[in-house]
C-alpha cells in the first residue's frame, strides 16, 4: 500500500516538474541567449521573494545582454525581451497584424467569454479589441477632453481647500507641514475617475471614507493572497474557474457593476448627458435619447461596459498618482527646477486672475510639460508591455542570425530599461527637463521613449492622464514649496513592492506655504 502511494507521489512530482520545466530549453533550441529560469518563478525570482522592485529587475535583465533580443521567463512562459528600438518599431507598427494582442490570463474556454477584467480594452483581442477601441477613442479627443477638464478642474480646486484646512490645523511656525503625498494623489485620482468615468461626484478630501474611495482602495491594494491568486489564474486557469477562484472579491466587482448599471438606467430614464465615459458607452449602444447604436460585429454586454470603467479606474488610480508623486520627488530634489516651474505657474495664475484654469492654458505650459515628460522617462507608470504573435514572422539580426517568431510566442518591450539606457539618454539618472525642449525633442531616437506604450495598442487615456498630473502639480506648486521630510527615510531606494512603485518609507514631503518662502535653495546632490 505504502509502496503504491510512494510511486503515485513520485509520479505526480515528476509530472509537475516536467510541467514546470517543459519550456526551459525554448531559447536554447533556437540559439537565442537567455536568462536561466528559477524553478516556477522564471526570471523574476527576486520580485516574488521581494528582494528587488520590478523596476530594477527589468533593467538588470536588459543589461545582461547587448544584442537585439534576449530570452527571459515569466514564470513558465518564455518571453523575447526586445532590446532594439528599430525591432520594436517593426513589431509594434509595421507588423502589427502579427502582434495585435496582449497576453490574457483571464480568458475562459470560450474566446469571447472572460473574467470582467479580461473583458477590458487592455485584454480584448483582435477584432473585438479594435471595435471597442473605436468606440472609446472619441472620448479622448481634444474637444471631449476640454469638457472633461472642467470636471477634473473642480477636483483640482478641492485640493487647495483641503490643504488650506490641514495647514491651519497642523502647520508649524515656518508655515509647513509633513504630508503623505501618495494618499493625497490617490484621493485626487479617485475623485477624477469617479466623475470622468463612472459619472458620480464624490469629495474624498472632505469625506475621507466615502464608499467609492474605500472600494477603489481595496480594488487596487494587491495583497499577498491576491498575488498568489494572480499566479494561480495565470497557470491554472481552468482549475481556478472550477474552484470559483477570482482575482477580485465578488463584493468589489458587484459594487462597480451595480454602480455603472444604475447610473446608465438613471440617465436613460431622465435623458441625462454628461461628458464622461459612461455617456460614450451609452452613445455607442444607442441608449441615450434618439441616438442609434453604432452597428458593429459585437453587441456589448453589461460586463463589457463595466469592464472599461473598471480598467479606467485600475489603470489610472495607481499609475497617475505615482506620476504625480514622482514629479513631486524630482521637484524636491531639484529646487531650482521647482522654482522655475513656480515662475511659469505664477505667471499663468496672475494672467487668469479670478478665471479658472482651462484646457488650453494648461496645454500651453511648456516647462510643466517638459517636467512631466522627463518624470515619465525616469519613472514610467508602465515598466514593460507585451505582445503575442498570431502569425509566424522572421527578422534578420545583425550577426546574420534569423529570428523566427511563431504563433503563440510572446515578446516584451522593456520600457523603463530603454528610458534608462545611457546609449540613448546621456546621464540617464540625472533629471533634465530640457531633454524635452522644442529644440531637443527631435534628437530623441524613436521608440526609446514610450511611457504610454507603443503602436495602435498604446494607452488610450494618455492625454487624460497628462492633464490629471499637470492639473494636480499646478495647484500644488502654485501654493506650496515641496521640501524633504524626515518621514521619507530613503527616497532614493524603491520598495520591493510587487505592484506599486514607491520609495521605501513612502512619499512623505514637507509642504511650505508660498507666503513663507523667502529664499531659493540650491539643488540637492543625490545618488540612486
Amino acid at each position: 500500500m505504502w509502496l503504491e502511494v510512494l510511486c503515485l507521489v513520485t509520479l505526480l512530482a515528476f509530472l509537475f516538474y516536467r510541467w514546470v520545466t517543459v519550456n526551459n530549453d525554448f531559447f536554447a533550441k533556437r540559439g537565442i541567449p537567455y536568462d536561466k529560469p528559477s524553478f516556477l518563478m522564471g526570471s523574476f525570482v527576486e520580485i516574488f521573494r521581494r528582494q528587488k522592485p520590478m523596476y530594477d529587475v527589468i533593467i538588470d535583465l536588459y543589461n545582461k545582454h547587448d544584442g537585439k533580443v534576449y530570452g527571459i521567463f515569466d514564470q513558465r512562459q518564455p518571453l523575447l525581451l526586445i532590446r532594439d528600438p528599430e525591432l520594436i518599431k517593426l513589431m509594434a507598427i509595421r507588423d502589427f497584424e502579427h502582434f495585435p494582442n496582449h497576453r490574457n490570463a483571464f480568458l475562459k474556454d470560450d474566446a469571447h467569454e472572460s473574467h470582467i477584467f479580461g473583458s477590458s480594452l487592455f485584454f480584448l483581442q483582435n477584432a473585438k479589441w479594435k471595435e471597442m477601441r473605436n468606440t472609446l477613442s472619441p472620448a479622448f479627443t481634444g474637444s471631449k477632453l476640454r469638457n472633461t477638464f472642467l470636471l477634473m478642474n473642480e477636483v483640482g480646486q478641492q485640493i487647495g481647500v483641503y490643504l488650506d484646512g490641514e495647514i491651519a490645523k497642523k502647520c508649524d511656525h515656518m508655515g509647513g507641514m509633513d504630508l503623505n503625498l501618495k494618499d493625497l494623489a490617490k484621493r485626487f485620482t479617485s475623485d477624477v475617475i469617479a466623475t470622468t468615468a463612472f459619472g458620480v461626484q464624490v469629495n474624498s478630501f472632505s469625506d475621507a471614507d466615502n464608499e467609492f474611495y474605500t472600494m477603489g482602495k481595496k480594488m487596487t491594494s494587491f495583497t499577498f493572497w491576491q498575488n498568489i491568486k494572480f499566479v494561480m489564474i495565470s497557470n491554472f486557469g481552468k482549475l481556478c474557474k472550477l474552484l470559483n477562484i477570482d482575482l477580485f472579491d465578488k463584493k468589489l466587482t458587484s459594487y462597480y457593476m451595480n454602480l455603472v448599471m444604475n447610473t446608465m438606467a438613471y440617465r436613460k430614464q431622465h435623458n441625462v448627458v454628461r461628458p464622461d465615459m459612461i455617456n460614450m458607452l451609452m452613445e455607442a449602444q444607442g441608449l441615450l435619447g434618439k441616438d442609434k447604436p453604432n452597428k458593429g460585429k459585437y453587441e456589448w454586454t453589461d460586463t463589457d461596459m463595466v469592464a472599461q470603467c473598471l480598467l479606467f479606474f485600475i489603470a489610472g488610480y495607481e499609475t497617475v498618482s505615482s506620476l504625480m508623486c514622482f514629479t513631486a520627488l524630482e521637484l524636491m530634489f531639484n529646487p531650482k527646477i521647482q522654482e522655475k516651474l513656480y515662475e511659469e505657474i505664477s505667471k499663468v495664475s496672475q494672467e487668469l486672475g479670478d478665471q479658472p484654469l482651462t484646457y488650453e492654458v494648461i496645454q500651453n505650459m511648456t516647462y510643466l510639460d517638459m517636467i512631466i515628460s522627463e518624470v515619465l522617462r525616469k519613472w514610467p507608470g508602465t515598466l514593460a508591455v507585451d505582445r503575442v504573435c498570431t502569425k509566424e514572422i522572421s527578422y534578420d539580426l545583425d550577426n546574420g542570425q534569423k529570428l523566427t517568431i511563431n504563433a503563440g510566442d510572446a515578446v516584451w518591450f522593456p520600457i523603463n530599461a530603454l528610458h534608462m539606457d545611457a546609449k540613448y539618454w546621456p546621464e540617464p539618472e540625472k533629471f533634465m527637463p530640457e531633454r524635452f525642449s522644442e529644440e531637443n525633442k527631435e534628437k530623441i531616437i524613436p521608440f526609446t521613449y514610450m511611457p504610454f506604450g507603443v503602436g495602435p495598442r498604446n494607452c488610450i487615456g494618455s492625454r487624460l492622464a497628462l492633464l490629471e498630473a499637470k492639473s494636480y502639480i499646478y495647484y500644488l506648486v502654485r501654493d506650496y514649496r515641496i521640501e524633504s521630510s524626515p518621514q521619507m527615510y530613503n527616497p532614493t531606494k524603491l520598495s520591493p513592492n510587487f505592484f506599486e512603485m514607491v520609495p521605501e518609507g513612502g512619499f512623505w514631503f514637507r509642504l511650505v506655504q508660498r507666503k513663507f518662502v523667502v529664499e531659493k535653495l540650491p539643488d540637492i546632490d543625490y545618488e540612486y
